[in-house]
């Protein structure tokens, strides 16, 4: 077994030398040994909490992650962070928390992580934004870091199918417009989420998951098993063990992520048809590190990628699906075969990706996964747009849409925040062929940036998923199908363009040729502009979500709230 000298690691400060006693006299009181004292301190950050199924699992499988530290020579301390579930989060004022908790569990791990001077950190995360979150947390402090995801939930059964959270969503809408009685939207509520897990579709939390393989922090396929199943003590144990390797061979978190392995994750975003999110969470993952990878960026990678894994929402499968053809590992090996993928980039194996391709034996399986040859669809689920609306960009998810309905042109009818939108629709006051405008949204103006799907959801439960678009400075949950475009920048608090829509404009969204524009010309939304009233008061004059509309910046560049590695003056590891 390796013995490690702690001459320059964090931990030294708490556990070495006659002036730490009374430090050391801590770790005794907890029934820490002499000898595991002065072992590395590895920390085993989970965002356990009873908010949702998502996290429930997560302090059990620390419990192996902690095991593979300590059979590797090192001293594992867990402790737990916050997480924001959006499903819960969703359709009301809670939602507003949800983007504002990925700053918070970034910020909480790594004044965690400073305070005890840990040495090294395994994270594990089950929501949305704690995937990001924690991994932003690896990449700000530099320190040998192994992300594991805790696992996707089961598929629910309902009338001889697959079911999950995203058809109770819809289910709301079938049931306003009277297509689904009282008593089967009770049974399908009381079926659909049978077990511990995050959301098993491409939602936000399996992309990142998908995210956490290809950029390299996680091991290869250790996203893939749902949450219940035992055998994932098995990735957490040899994720402790892998962290400890890490140590050993001093590679950091920015060993791992580069513009390289960065530019992998996207490939895998956009070939699983993945979460619009993901254009917030890798730039701002990329910011942690000091590398300008911005939405655009992203979008340029969405588009020369083929989509070829058949996920939900916008194919038929779920993570145990995918999971079971062969997982990220699978998907990887057939972007290769494209050339579509940096080889060299290091990953938390201590190997190249390349050297872990070699060693993947299964091949696309055809029908989760599609060979790259035969994609389903030539460019990725997700394609950016801009235009005289969006002058910093948006995005939009179109994976599984047929050419013919991603290009949409239709009146505006604008609302100033959701509430109003999700009023509209439960009501039908729109009409069929309108673009509705949902503004005030952004990360600034809302504040928090929220996720539309209650609205999106039961559009589509409408069966007014096709025939209308929606766009908004906001964002889309994961699970959004339909013609949505979200992350529209300028943000109208900031007087970006879609804070001067007016009901009636002409909007063209046309994602073949990546543009959102608003038939009006540049003089009269100048003319706009010059009446414009500023940005709409809200009511978060003070706390977290106060704090954060003032700290946050654009979508574009990953909705930060602070200035990054560039701004660096030292790395954690090394004081």
């Amino acid at each position: 077994m390796t013995k490690f000298d702690k001459s320059k690691l964090p931990s030294r400060h708490v556990t070495e030398g006659p002036e730490r006693a009374p430090h050391r006299s801590y770790l005794y009181a907890m029934g820490i040994s002499e000898a595991e004292i002065h072992q590395p301190l590895v920390g085993v950050a989970t965002c356990w909490n009873e908010a949702a199924p998502c996290n429930i699992a997560l302090n059990r499988q620390a419990q192996a992650v902690k095991m593979g530290v300590k059979q590797a020579m090192g001293t594992p301390r867990e402790f737990c962070t916050i997480t924001v579930t959006d499903g819960i989060a969703m359709g009301h004022e809670g939602m507003r928390s949800s983007l504002a908790s990925r700053e918070t569990i970034a910020d909480s791990v790594e004044l965690t992580m400073r305070g005890h001077c840990y040495d090294a950190l395994v994270g594990l995360a089950g929501c949305d934004k704690s995937l990001p979150g924690m991994m932003m947390a690896m990449i700000r402090l530099n320190v040998p870091s192994v992300f594991i995801y805790g696992g996707s939930i089961l598929p629910g059964r309902f009338e001889g199918r697959d079911v999950t959270v995203q058809d109770v969503f819809e289910a709301v809408g079938q049931h306003q417009a009277g297509n689904l009685s009282d008593i089967d939207l009770e049974r399908l509520e009381t079926v659909a989420c049978p077990s511990a897990g995050a959301c098993g579709g491409q939602f936000t939390a399996n992309t990142m998951a998908c995210v956490s393989e290809a950029i390299g922090l996680a091991l290869p396929n250790s996203a893939g098993a749902p949450a219940p199943y035992e055998s994932r003590d098995v990735y957490g144990e040899a994720s402790g063990r892998a962290v400890m390797n890490l140590i050993k061979k001093n590679i950091r978190a920015r060993d791992i992520v580069t513009l390289e392995s960065l530019q992998n994750a996207a490939r895998v975003v956009a070939c699983t048809g993945g979460s619009t999110n993901a254009g917030l969470h890798l730039p701002a993952m990329a910011h942690e590190a000091g590398i300008e990878f911005y939405l655009d960026d992203v979008c340029d990678i969405f588009r020369d990628t083929p989509y070829f894994v058949d996920l939900k929402p916008g194919g038929a499968y779920v993570a145990k699906d995918l999971y079971e053809a062969g997982g990220v590992p699978v998907i990887m090996k057939e972007l290769r075969k494209a050339g579509l993928i940096h080889e060299d980039c290091m990953t938390a194996t201590g190997r190249s990706m390349g050297e872990e391709i070699d060693i993947v034996e299964r091949e696309a399986d055809g029908k989760v996964i599609y060979p790259v040859s035969t994609p389903i669809s030539e460019t990725g689920g997700v394609v950016g747009l801009k235009g005289n609306i969006a002058p910093s960009g948006a995005i939009v998810k179109i994976a599984g849409m047929a050419e013919d309905e991603i290009v949409f042109t239709g009146p505006a009818r604008v609302f100033e925040c959701e509430e109003d939108a999700f009023e509209a629709v439960q009501n039908r006051t729109y009409k069929e062929g309108e673009v509705l405008v949902i503004r005030n949204e952004g990360p600034s103006g809302g504040p928090g940036m929220r996720e539309m799907l209650a609205t999106t959801a039961a559009l589509s439960g409408q069966g007014m998923g096709k025939k209308v678009a929606l766009i908004t400075d906001g964002r889309f949950s994961g699970a959004t199908r339909g013609f949505c475009v979200g992350h529209v920048g300028p943000e109208a608090a900031h007087g970006g363009p879609i804070a001067l829509l007016q009901n009636g404009d002409v909007i063209t969204i046309n994602a073949i040729t990546g543009t959102l524009d608003v038939d009006v010309s540049d003089e009269d939304l100048e003319k706009r502009k010059a009446d414009w009233k500023g940005p709409r008061e809200t009511i978060y004059a003070t706390g977290a979500l106060w704090k954060y509309a003032q700290q946050v910046g654009e979508a574009y560049y990953g909705a930060v709230t602070h200035p990054g590695g560039k701004a660096e003056r030292h790395i954690y590891m090394d004081l």
